[in-house]
This record gives structure tokens, C-alpha cells and sequence, in this order.
């Protein structure tokens, strides 16, 4: 996973409300198409018209935001269904946070587990941004110091979930954060097998049973 360090770059606006992972990644688009291959079907049926063709005013096929590594969002961004191909297909467009005032739970969670930040911020602070950043300038966010640079230069602190942040920082998902302490798990598990040898015995004969 790539590390979240700070990100400098332009901020594509789309504040509408509820908008859920079917609207971010349509499904049948998963079931076809490598992971890498997701970002050009983002927002499909926002992006274009009822003809197929390309809309023109939807921000997200307007130049200046052309792989824009912020999204500003409306309440409950990413509600609905628990696809992390959501999360996938933001990351083929370019982004790596997410700015909302509120995120549905699932969609909060895999964002961290794949590299985004997904950021809380105001009503009021997100539609500021909005309008500063309408022409494609840019904004800094800098997890290290968990700020966010506005194009006036004012600067917004924010707050992450320690473990959480230190995950990002260093690129780690759940299973890259256990994995850090192997050394400490294996002793354990040598330690164990002295102390308790039937708990051992009797998963070893699971295991066989199940054919592992």
C-alpha cells in the first residue's frame, strides 16, 4: 500500500448527498475488469448523458481536475453497499482523499485499508474549498502534521485516529500492522506450544482433518 504522506493538488467538487458506492463504481463493472482498469468507469452515469456522450459540465471531465488527488463530498459519502471496488475505482481517477462531512461507516474503513484518507471536515469549511478551488487550485494535505492548506493559505487542522494515521504513514493495512509484530507472535506461539502442547495437538489434528 502506498504510504499517505502529504498530497498537494487540485479539488474536484461534487457535494451532492448520499452518494453511495453503486453511484461511485456501478457493479457489473467489478465483475469484468481488473482493479486497475476501474478509475475511467467512476462515476459512469454522472460523467455522461443519457446519449453516452460526455458531460461537459460534470466536473469530473473537466481539465483542471483531470486526476484531481482530492474529492470534495456532501453527508454520507460511500453509503450503501460494502464494495471496496469503490475505493479501487477513486484511486484509478487519481484520488487519495476524500473530504465529506460524514462517510458511510464501511466505505470510511476501506479507504484505509487501500491508501485514502477520508477526511471530516465542516459543511461550511467543505463549501469554502469548494468555491476556492473552483478554477483548479490546489490544496495541501499533510498528514504528518494532520493539516489541510486552503488555496488563501489558511490552514485547517483535522483529526485522524492514531493507529489509523500511523497505518497510513507508514502504508499498512490491518494485516501489514500484525505483521509488524511477527517476531513477538512467534514467541508467543513457541512459548504456547511448551506451556499448552494438547491445544497444539488438537489443532493439528484439525487441520488434517480438514485436509490443510
Amino acid at each position: 500500500m502506498t504510504p499517505f504522506t502529504t498530497v498537494t493538488g487540485s479539488a474536484v467538487p461534487y457535494l451532492q448527498d448520499n452518494i453511495d458506492t453503486d453511484v461511485i463504481i456501478r457493479i457489473e463493472r467489478l465483475t469484468d475488469l481488473a482493479r486497475e482498469d476501474l478509475g475511467r468507469y467512476a462515476f459512469e452515469a454522472i460523467r455522461h448523458r443519457s446519449d453516452g456522450s460526455l458531460d461537459t459540465d460534470c466536473p469530473f471531465n473537466q481539465p483542471k481536475f483531470l486526476n484531481a488527488p482530492v474529492l470534495l463530498g456532501g453527508r454520507n459519502f460511500g453509503c450503501g453497499s460494502s464494495r471496496e471496488g469503490a475505493v479501487w475505482a477513486l484511486q484509478g481517477m487519481g484520488v487519495r482523499c476524500v473530504i465529506a462531512p460524514s462517510f458511510g461507516d464501511i466505505f470510511f474503513g476501506n479507504c484505509f485499508q487501500n491508501g485514502v484518507l477520508p477526511l471530516c471536515l465542516s459543511v461550511q469549511d467543505i463549501e469554502e474549498l469548494s468555491l476556492q478551488c473552483r478554477d483548479g487550485a490546489t490544496v495541501t494535505v499533510d498528514l504528518q502534521a494532520c493539516t489541510l492548506t486552503r488555496p488563501d493559505g489558511r490552514i485547517l487542522h483535522f483529526e485522524i485516529e492514531s493507529l489509523r494515521r500511523q497505518a497510513l504513514l507508514a502504508g499498512l493495512d490491518d494485516i501489514g500492522l500484525t505483521l509488524r509484530d511477527d517476531r513477538l507472535i512467534r514467541a508467543w506461539q513457541t512459548h504456547d506450544r511448551l506451556a499448552r502442547p494438547w491445544v497444539w495437538a488438537i489443532e493439528c489434528a484439525l487441520r488434517r482433518s480438514a485436509g490443510k
